[in-house]
């Protein structure tokens, strides 16, 4: 589909739309699998976020994938609910680690209780999400969620280590996108075919197309860090600066630098010296060297490699809703 179009027809509220009654099912059971008995502020803090609107991509993402393969049974929506609440648990404790006050244009959980209060929900969410998981019967399924949710973790704590490192290339920065965003895409779509027992060929193309929507999905978030506006990204711009965190188009700028565009990277990347005025030059040596367009380029070359997996997926609506929500994702930025 051409994105012009994409960008007309939401693919995702197509999707939501095919998938309504799986998706009312998916809500009822994470409203129901959030509460607790003995401490009301799980359900408080869970509510919070998950009231806070979202398009809830990954468990659409599962319920399509075996809604596409065929299955007619019911764990698909044990399976998008674990999805959605491994995704909220993250979401919780990364608001923590990166002291954020802002999430999806709404104050984070963290600023509006306490950091424990976030880490604490999130595990409670994360235990949730595995006994969701077991009730499909699948150590298939089991096994995939598992290494997703160790993944995710490993992808958080190297970027804690690469994020102010100018020595973090872009092989780094891919490997850290494929584990806190993409690991949770692919995962999401695996599984659908998993639980449909899908033939392997049509599983993988699922895990491809996933991976490849997971990496152009954080790629696009990143450019938009630069160049979107707050009040519909939910973000404040600059905030990726200002929390010295290099990402794909910093990381393009600075492999260009100048001895003395690098000593300003160093300063207030490397040693958080940040000034006055800082931003607005980030923002001129970004465009000096191309390094937005360059990355957009790169956002819509994974969105091309995620279309071209659903090639060996059979034809079906929903197979070209898959595709046309790649475009979707990166028609934020085109």
């Amino acid at each position: 589909m051409e994105l012009e179009q994409a960008i007309a027809k939401k693919p995702h509220e197509e999707l939501a739309r095919h998938l309504s009654g799986k998706m009312d099912a998916v809500n009822q059971l994470i409203q129901t699998r959030m509460a607790s008995r003995h401490a009301p502020r799980i359900p408080e803090v869970t509510a919070h976020l998950v009231g806070a609107g979202g398009k809830r991509l990954r468990p659409l993402m599962t319920l399509a994938a075996a809604d596409l393969c065929g299955y007619t049974g019911e764990y698909d929506v044990h399976l998008a609910a674990t999805v959605e609440f491994i995704h909220t648990a993250t979401l919780l404790h990364d608001d923590v680690v990166d002291e954020s006050a802002k999430r999806r244009g709404r104050p984070t959980a963290n600023l509006l209780w306490d950091n424990k209060s976030s880490v604490l929900v999130g595990d409670y969410l994360f235990s949730r999400s595995f006994q969701l998981m077991v009730e499909t019967g699948s150590l298939r399924v089991l096994d995939i969620l598992a290494n997703a949710s160790a993944t995710i973790a490993e992808g958080e704590v190297l970027q804690l280590t690469a994020a102010q490192d100018l020595r973090t290339d872009e092989s780094i920065y891919l490997q850290v996108v494929r584990g806190k965003t993409a690991a949770l895409f692919s995962a999401a779509t695996e599984v659908g075919g998993v639980i449909a027992e899908a033939p392997e060929d049509q599983i993988k193309a699922l895990y491809d197309y996933g991976d490849a929507l997971g990496i152009a999905f954080q790629i696009v978030d990143d450019l938009l860090d630069y160049q979107g506006q707050s009040q519909k990204t939910g973000k404040n711009v600059g905030d990726d600066f200002r929390e010295r965190k290099l990402t794909l188009p910093l990381i393009k700028a600075v492999a260009d630098a100048s001895d003395t565009e690098r000593a300003f990277w160093q300063r207030t990347i490397e040693k958080g010296d940040q000034r006055d005025g800082d931003l607005e030059h980030a923002l001129v040596l970004l465009r000096k060297h191309d390094a937005l367009e360059r990355t957009r380029k790169d956002a819509l070359s994974w969105t091309a490699e995620a279309k071209t997996a659903m090639a060996a997926l059979p034809e079906n609506p929903v197979r070209d809703m898959l595709s046309d929500l790649a475009d979707f994702v990166v028609s934020r930025v085109s």
